[in-house]
């Protein structure tokens, strides 16, 4: 009987692992564009339904006022493309928004390396751009026959090989005032510089504000790869003088909208691995605002400080675009606070060390799976001697187990004798029933901040270790990992002493199948971490509890 029982266990494990790998192999992967099965190309027009020349889009200069839902004029969509070495994008000449950006060094899945992700979208998956102009009196984004019809000597532009930098001008004229849009790119770099060179040959002055904005739908978030119920955010985020890191997400958007003046700083939209942001100069006093336009699209901008320029003169104000992966080191040098949108969480003070001695071990070995193996073993040998007062007190507790069995028998269902009896007992043998819990706890801090630090990472984001493991940020495709994990677990549970009560007894020998359940969708870097552990933690308490068996034996002899 016994035999067919552990046949029929060991055949239902195998088909449960069969149809949890034909799951994942089914649904377990972000989709691919259903329109593109090679490299997509950023389409030359934009689809119809989403015009990103609308002057609802445009904020008006005074905060007290929303923007006007104003027709815009039937223009040429004609989108303008350009690529760096690690951008490529396209440009709306209605209101020079820039309407489509791909990230080329980043894959949108790691099987199909030909595919960028695509950050910014205007009706393909999602609505996401990045729109400035110039509004105010005389602005040409703020006219009642809609935003400005630029143009360009040319329908693409490309970083040559060499060269380091590329300036794109869009150029519109009128009522004597020129206008060029100036866009320039730096190789290697994820940040752009929006300008606006304003010539004016009217015979009165101008008058006018910048504004710079991001505008995003309600989709989901297409960089997220976890499914272990804790997303990460996604909204946007601004920086004030009070607070360097403000969420502003979409339901505080649904509520109403904010407006405030802040000195310098940055607005931005944040996602999983990557971050959208408009950082205007140091010096300026910008009116931010947020709002939801009535397609449902949610809006985070400022409106810099009024521009005047006198007849017959010239001036130039302008805004820096970041695009991109949260890199840390860059963010910091674009803005103070902009680094705080690699977010992690309330325990961000012992990730941020973490985080750093990680980067200086992946300077040395090259491999984020090998440094995570020794952080796991730095972090453990940093907590030895509490993880040794845990085990200790663990071996004890082993140790007098045949005695609290026969309180057990002595004393039956009488609870409070026996709880008197086994206290006495604690007491005689100096034990403290707590001394295996408080170290794990004062531990437990270092062990969520470094899930944040591992889950927040771009840096783990298609990161291989080796063999099978392809990928530290998403599941483990095999769940090898979480397999091993589980067994290292049942392997640390047979080292502890056996709890006193029955029922506490069974849920303890189940935990080991639940957490293998929850760790099946961990990303596989997290999972490294634990099995490391879960090893380092038996070899520790193994050795310990046969010093204490050693001992107490000697002792009883």
């Amino acid at each position: 009987m016994d035999i067919k029982r552990t046949i029929l266990i060991v055949a239902l494990a195998i088909v449960s692992y069969v149809m949890v790998l034909k799951w994942n192999q089914d649904y377990g992967q972000a989709a691919l564009p259903t329109q593109h099965t090679a490299a997509p190309a950023l389409p030359d027009t934009v689809p119809a339904g989403n015009n990103s020349g609308t002057s609802a889009d445009v904020p008006s200069a005074n905060a007290e006022s929303t923007p006007a839902e104003i027709a815009p004029v039937a223009l040429s969509k004609d989108l303008i493309r350009i690529k760096t070495d690690v951008l490529e994008l396209a440009i709306d000449p209605v209101g020079g928004d820039i309407v489509q950006l791909t990230l080329p060094q980043f894959p949108r899945r790691q099987d199909h390396p030909e595919i960028p992700f695509q950050l910014f979208d205007n009706g393909g998956e999602r609505v996401y751009l990045a729109q400035s102009g110039l509004t105010g009196t005389n602005g040409p984004d703020a006219r009642s026959g809609g935003r400005p019809l630029y143009a360009a000597e040319q329908k693409s532009f490309q970083l040559a090989d060499g060269q380091d930098q590329l300036v794109v001008d869009l150029k519109f004229s009128e009522n004597g005032v020129n206008y060029i849009k100036r866009f320039s790119f730096k190789r290697g770099e994820y940040d752009l510089t929006v300008s606006y060179l304003i010539d004016n040959q009217s015979s009165q002055a101008w008058n006018g504000n910048l504004f710079a904005q991001l505008k995003r739908d309600a989709s989901s978030d297409p960089s997220s790869s976890t499914a272990t119920g804790t997303a990460t955010y996604l909204g946007a985020a601004l920086w004030t003088a009070a607070e360097p890191y403000k969420k502003v997400s979409m339901k505080d958007m649904d509520k109403g909208g904010l407006k405030e003046t802040v000195a310098g700083g940055w607005v931005a939209w944040l996602q999983h691995y990557f971050v959208t942001a408009w950082i205007p100069a140091k010096s300026d006093n910008n009116t931010v605002q947020t709002r939801k336009d009535s397609q449902g699209n949610y809006i985070i901008g400022y409106t810099g400080p009024a521009l005047s320029v006198p007849a017959g003169g010239k001036a130039e104000t302008s805004a820096v675009l970041y695009a991109g992966p949260k890199i840390q080191s860059k963010l910091k040098e674009l803005s103070p606070g902009l680094e705080l949108t690699v977010d992690y969480g309330f325990l961000w003070f012992i990730a941020q060390p973490i985080f750093w001695l990680l980067q200086h071990i992946h300077s040395l070995l090259g491999n984020w799976g090998w440094s995570i193996i020794v952080l796991t073993m730095l972090i453990k040998g940093l907590f030895f001697p509490l993880s040794a007062a845990s085990y200790r007190s663990m071996a004890r507790m082993r140790a007098v187990a045949p005695k609290l069995a026969q309180l057990k028998e002595r004393f039956g269902d009488d609870r409070q004798k026996m709880s008197q009896a086994m206290m006495e007992l604690y007491k005689k043998e100096k034990i403290n029933p707590l001394g295996g819990c408080l170290p794990i706890l004062v531990q437990m801090p270092v062990f969520l901040a470094l899930y944040w630090v591992l889950l927040e990472s771009v840096e783990m984001r298609q990161a291989p270790w080796m063999l099978w493991i392809t990928d530290l940020s998403i599941k483990d495709p095999f769940f090898i990992l979480p397999i091993i994990m589980g067994a290292t677990m049942f392997i640390q549970q047979r080292l502890n002493p056996t709890p006193p009560d029955p029922m506490q007894a069974k849920v303890m020998k189940m935990m080991p199948i639940i957490f293998t359940f929850f760790f099946l969708w961990f990303p596989a870097g997290l999972v490294l971490y634990w099995v490391v552990n879960n090893c380092l933690s038996i070899s520790q308490q193994w050795y310990i509890t046969r010093r204490i068996e050693a001992a107490t034996k000697n002792a009883a002899a």
